[in-house]
Order: structure tokens, then sequence, then C-alpha cells
């Protein structure tokens, strides 16, 4: 069982890069202090497959409604995407993402609320931006160069997530042992892309270890539930190794439909706990008004 003397072992061999600093920047006029604030990133729903049914949203409607719901509760941006990455969830074509997104995010912006689109395509992001996106969560490896173009050119923000795959429809069976420790893994590919990103002008990173996509022995396989939410855990509890890239951390709060059944949502109180000592800077989650709860407690002890 994981327990305190493990934190205190964890933080004893890293506390050096505990205390690193990250990048500070606005988003749409917003200044976010990822230095001393974990910032939230709330989902508004639009794929009718996903299996998380409390956030789908059926219509536009529904969709401004829960935005506005989600802000009110204390998201700092809400995350919209149309496409889910289960694998038996049908793909959606590029034409149909624009037509869901650009009316909410226009109308978002309209209120002043800031708006991330979950996206692996360069002109779903083009289109987005244009039509006052402040963030491109980039669920991809393919045509990096040119969404890191497409960013820097509006002055948006990006999520650059790790991925065993093209993008998170095009991922198989996660490799576990691809290192001793994962972090070290990690902080090479993303020392990789920040190099490039930022040549390539931007100057709103941040950067995702990517553990919640729909990998083949995350969610499909049982006997693999272990190893998946062991690995999870311990990366939210080390994200803070990677705050010494410059950058604040992404990171999406893992849910244990095998472990909490029908209680699943409670199951993000419980990790929002161990994003929070890991010291995250941005957290998506589908239940903002709880995790919110969790970290301004442990903001207060």
């Amino acid at each position: 069982m994981f327990n305190l003397a493990d934190i205190g072992e964890m933080y004893d061999k890293h506390k050096d890069d505990y205390h690193a600093k990250v990048e500070e920047f606005s988003i749409g006029g917003k200044k976010f202090a990822f230095n001393t604030n974990t910032a939230i990133l709330g989902v508004v729903n639009l794929s009718t497959d996903s299996w998380y049914k409390h956030s789908i949203c059926y219509t536009p409607e529904q969709a401004m409604r829960r935005g506005q719901v989600l802000t009110a509760q204390g998201a700092d941006i809400l995350d919209l995407g149309t496409e889910s990455t289960a694998k038996s969830a049908k793909r959606v074509d590029q034409q149909q993402q624009k037509n869901q997104l650009q009316p909410l995010i226009k109308n978002f912006s309209q209120q002043g609320i800031l708006t991330s689109v979950d996206t692996y395509y360069p002109d779903v992001a083009e289109s987005c931006l244009k039509a006052g996106a402040n963030v491109i969560n980039f669920t991809g490896t393919e045509h990096s160069e040119r969404m890191y173009q497409l960013v820097a050119e509006y002055d948006a923000a990006i999520v650059i997530c790790y991925i065993q795959g093209k993008h998170a429809r095009e991922v198989n069976e996660f490799n576990f042992s691809a290192g001793k420790d994962p972090i070290n893994v990690l902080y090479d590919y993303f020392a990789k892309e920040i190099d490039t990103a930022t040549r390539l002008g931007v100057k709103k990173i941040f950067i995702d270890p990517g553990f919640g996509l729909g990998y083949t022995n995350f969610y499909y396989q049982y006997e693999h539930a272990p190893k998946r939410i062991r690995y999870q855990f311990e990366t939210l509890l080390h994200a803070f190794r990677l705050r010494k890239l410059g950058f604040p951390v992404f990171n999406v709060i893992p849910t244990s439909l095998e472990i909490f059944g029908d209680e699943f949502r409670s199951s993000q109180v419980l990790s929002a706990v161990f994003a929070g000592l890991g010291k995250s800077d941005l957290l998506r989650t589908h239940e903002v008004a709880k995790v919110k709860g969790v970290l301004d407690t442990l903001s207060l002890i």
C-alpha cells in the first residue's frame, strides 16, 4: 500500500525539482499564476460515444449551458471535444468537427469564457483559432510543426501530449517498460518538442504525460488495471519533476471504473489529491466542482 513514507522518499530524492518555477502567461487576456495556483480545465463533451455520460452535451444549447455551469463552478478554461478516444467510438470527420465547434467557440468567446479545443487535425485547429479558441489541446504527434505554427500565429496556447502513436485514435497497447523511470522518458520527449515549438514561435506551452488515452491495455483489459492505475498515480505524484523544463504541466484527472463502479465520478476526487500533491499546473476534469473543492482544501492545509 502506498503511504506517507513513499511520498517522503520521493520528495527527498527530487526536492530540487520540486521547487522549480515555470513560465506564467496570459491566455485570452487572463493572467495565470501557475507557480501558486492550479488551474482547472472543464470538459464540455460533444461526443455521444463518450463513456463519461454525465458530461455529454447532445445539443448546442446543452453545451452552452454546461459551459456556463462549469465556469460558475470554477473552471478557468473549457475543453471542447467532438470525438471520443474510446475504441468503439466512431470517427468524426473534420468538417463535422468544425461545424460543431465554431458556433460554440464564438458564443463562449463573446461571453468572455476561455476555450480549448481537443483535436489532432491542423485544419480543425485553424478554424477554431479563427473563431476565438484560446488553447489547442493537441492529442497527436503527426503534423506537429504545422500545429505549432498555427498556435504561434494566433498567439494561443498549446497542450503538447505524450502519445505512443500517431494520435489519440491511433494507439494500441501502452509500453510500460519504455524506461525504468517513465519521467525520464517523458522529459526527453518534451524537451525535444518544446525546442521545436519555441523555435517556431510558440510561447505558451503545457506538457501532458498523456496517460488518459484509450490504450488497449489501459481500459479494455481488466487484468491490466492495477498496473495502469499505479502508473497514472505515480505519474501524477511525479509531475513536479517535469516542471524543470520551464513550462506548466497539464494532467487529465484519471477515473478508476474498475474500483469505483457506479461511483466512478467520485474517483476523480481521489485522483485530484494526487494531482495537487504532485504540483500539476492545469487539470482537465469532468467534475469541476469536486476537483476545485479538493484544490481549495489543499491550499488551506
